[in-house]
């Protein structure tokens, strides 16, 4: 399981002139969805996805889902049967991913948009050599934050690092394509590794975490060693096990 930003474009707020005079607003905006990635043998995949929710209840509460089924047979029958069973869950499916393109448009309770990003491969663009082509702008690998992140806060940065020189509290998120550092109380919930890097880890002053995730994998507060509560800790991964250790 990861999580992604559907990010719309950001721009000033525009407006045009309807048919009767009055003008319509349009603003950009930006919401959190997880990635949810079936894996064959669905009914076992299932209960342990069962067993997650039942210690960690909150955790999907409102939260949309995009459903990869890349690593599924591409059976319509099968997606919509899914589809109804994160349902009868409580999971708000809002997307589907690597989808059969003919099943675009696919209605099981409700219109969702269908893509097919791992079903077919997409054509390279090859730059024209003629063409004069400005030089990409350097881009941030790090982001610092010098101040506490606040419940109901979330601080999305896929680029690179995240460090917050202060504490982040309970019921905020903060998510990084990179490492995550946290020079203060860790009580909400931090996300590394978001874009697919294994590699990342988690560093806090004080561990009070909700929830601790590094490349899909994850650990809930109650599955996090009694001990470590509290303390200075890191946390990486082994494999496809998050390790866990206290730094003093």
């Amino acid at each position: 399981m990861s999580e992604c930003a559907i990010t719309s474009r950001h721009a000033p707020a525009q407006t045009t002139a309807g048919s009767s005079g009055r003008r319509v607003r349009f603003r950009g905006r930006s919401l959190m969805a997880l990635v949810l990635a079936p894996e064959p043998r669905v009914a076992d995949w299932l209960a342990e996805f069962d067993a997650h929710v039942q210690r960690s209840p909150a955790f999907f509460a409102d939260r949309p889902v995009i459903l990869d089924v890349s690593a599924l047979p591409a059976r319509q029958g099968d997606l919509v049967a899914l589809i109804e069973g994160f349902r009868a869950r409580g999971i708000r499916i809002v997307a589907v991913e690597s989808a059969d393109p003919a099943w675009l448009g696919i209605e099981a309770g409700g219109m969702l948009p269908v893509t097919s990003a791992s079903r077919a491969a997409r054509p390279l663009d090859v730059p024209d050599p003629a063409s004069s082509v400005a030089p990409p702008q350097p881009q941030a690998t790090a982001l610092l934050l010098d101040e506490p992140v606040r419940s109901g806060q979330s601080v999305v940065f896929p680029g690179g690092d995240v460090t917050i020189v202060g504490s982040v509290a309970s019921g905020a998120e903060v998510v990084a394509g990179g490492s995550i550092h946290v020079y203060g109380a860790l009580r909400g919930r931090a996300i590394a590794g978001s874009m697919g890097n294994p590699c990342a880890r988690i560093f806090c002053r004080r561990l009070e975490a909700e929830l601790l995730a590094i490349d899909g994998l994850y650990k809930t507060a109650d599955t996090m060693e009694p001990d470590l509560r509290g303390r200075a800790v890191q946390a990486w991964l082994d494999g496809e096990a998050m390790m866990m250790a206290a730094l003093d």
